[in-house]
């Protein structure tokens, strides 16, 4: 689903040529559960971006379904991002003059759904995240657990191939992280292929696979 052969990243800061990702290389087969785990600044946002295709490589090849990005025109990435990747950060990014069933219903305007169908698909996402009767509380009215899971059900109501996931525990306590982190193994369990990046190894730890980064380059991969 996902290959990446020698791709980097480079930025040049005061004349200083940095390399946010060093000829990396990995793969991700669909269904799959992986973790990209590395410290502060190793380079593993620039990969999520990359993944993502909210950033482009500047060397080497990221494939994604058997077609090289580069082959994508700006409308084609903008409709995989919509349709094919669901988005989960740390920071949760929900709209706070929005509900939580408006939130997770706004990708799905983007998309063109049916009016009755958003709304089949926001009362059912809403259940996965076990948060039935609080889609018409807004983000300051529940808790950073509950606005995590709003933001999840909001990449599961688009139906998504690819779970995208950066530090989503980053902002919560450890046990509401553990709940959140047992939506994904729920998830996976559906067959739903998920990528999380963490600089947390005990998160990391409950992927089937890390793919470890330090310094922009892929220093292993463990099973």
């Amino acid at each position: 689903m996902i290959t990446f052969h020698d791709v980097s990243k480079i930025y040049r800061i005061g004349g200083v040529e940095v390399r946010a990702l060093d000829r990396a290389s990995m793969q991700i087969e669909e269904g799959e559960f992986v973790s990209i785990v590395g410290p502060s600044g190793s380079g593993k946002s620039t990969m999520m971006n990359i993944i993502g295709c909210l950033d482009m490589a500047d060397e080497g090849t990221y494939t994604l379904d058997g077609q090289a990005i580069e082959a994508y025109s700006e409308s084609e990435l903008a409709r995989i991002r919509n349709k094919k990747i669901g988005f989960i950060f740390q920071s949760f990014n929900l709209i706070g003059t929005m509900t939580a069933a408006e939130n997770i219903e706004l990708p799905l305007i983007y998309q063109g759904v049916p009016k009755n169908e958003r709304k089949e698909r926001v009362t059912e996402a809403l259940s996965k995240v076990r948060l039935e009767g609080r889609g018409a509380h807004r983000p300051n009215e529940l808790s950073g657990g509950q606005q995590q899971r709003v933001a999840i059900a909001r990449a599961i109501a688009t139906c998504p191939s690819l779970f995208l996931a950066d530090e989503p525990t980053g902002n919560l306590d450890s046990k509401t992280g553990d709940e959140i982190m047992n939506l994904f193994h729920e998830l996976h369990g559906q067959g739903n292929t998920i990528v999380l990046i963490t600089h947390d190894d005990s998160v990391a730890r409950q992927a089937k696979r890390s793919i470890h980064i330090l310094d922009g380059q892929v220093k292993e991969v463990e099973a």
